[in-house]
């Protein structure tokens, strides 16, 4: 495990609350189903946490995947591509999720354990 540490994890959790902030003023200035819809959604990729109930290497992989950017930009381009704003808004709201959890120093996982992140250990050692 090689965590960032010193100025490169704050400039990482800078990006996390940028990427948050940008988010969300894009879903205040596209977002067709309002403030209610991103406050129900907004916590849903932290559901992810309960694949660590099946152990820290799978519990990382699962968590993982719904905690990069990847499924929320392909998302993204499903709604730009079919219109259809619901996809864009859960799009949204899935990366601004992610900046706060990165901004919040809530890192990709390691198999070691959920403590273990990219941006350094979480919690008290």
């Amino acid at each position: 495990m090689n965590p960032a540490n010193g100025g490169v994890r704050t400039l990482l959790r800078l990006e996390g609350a940028a990427v948050l902030i940008l988010a969300a003023g894009a879903y205040a200035q596209c977002g067709a189903h309002g403030w209610g819809f991103f406050a129900a959604f907004f916590l849903v990729p932290d559901v992810s946490l309960a694949g660590h109930l099946a152990g820290p290497s799978l519990g990382a992989r699962i968590y993982n995947t719904f905690h990069t950017y990847l499924a929320p930009f392909a998302l993204l381009c499903v709604g730009a591509l079919t219109t259809r704003p619901v996809a864009t808004d859960l799009a949204l709201i899935w990366v601004a999720h992610i900046g706060m959890d990165r901004a919040f120093g809530y890192g990709l996982k390691y198999s070691s354990g959920f403590a273990d992140t990219h941006l350094g250990r979480i919690g008290r050692r």
